[in-house]
């Protein structure tokens, strides 16, 4: 699948997923946040038990990522879209490569995401990881690894 339409809204929808791919590698989190719409949601459909399902506003889309770039270091490849009849939606298959940075484990997760756009904003974005996978590299196990996560 290529990268690039000849549809305007499906390439500004589909570059807002690339920027968010780069601003979180890189660990640029209020350009992240920028890319929200003011009431945009980001939801964790697999979120494990005491972690939240949802994450609402840019005040509170900071809040919960501030911490990530503490964490883990990560790289995101194998992008790869799939076509849409809404072309302002995004739906995306890809991966990350990293290190847990308190723990020097393997962070290697693979994602799928929906994404909603309007205007090149993100207003829904679904969250489809593996918390395992997470909670692997932090501690080697689930045991608390989402607390020490949250209580930075």
């Amino acid at each position: 699948m290529t990268d690039t339409t000849t549809d305007p809204v499906r390439d500004a929808a589909r570059q807002t997923f690339r920027n968010h791919l780069e601003y979180l590698s890189s660990g640029r989190i209020p350009e992240w946040v920028e890319l929200f719409a003011d009431d945009g949601v980001l939801e964790f459909p697999y979120g494990p038990e005491g972690f939240p399902k949802a994450v609402a506003g840019k005040a509170e889309l900071f809040d919960y990522m501030q911490n990530f770039p503490k964490h883990f270091k990560v790289q995101f490849t194998d992008l790869v879209f799939h076509e849409t009849v809404d072309p302002s939606l995004v739906i995306a298959e890809f991966s990350s490569v990293g290190t847990a940075l308190t723990t020097g484990r393997p962070y290697n997760q693979t994602y799928i995401s929906v994404v909603e756009t309007i205007d090149g904003k993100i207003t829904r974005y679904v969250d489809f990881w593996n918390p395992q996978v997470a909670a692997d590299s932090l501690r080697g196990g689930a045991d608390g690894v989402f607390a020490t996560i949250a209580n930075d």
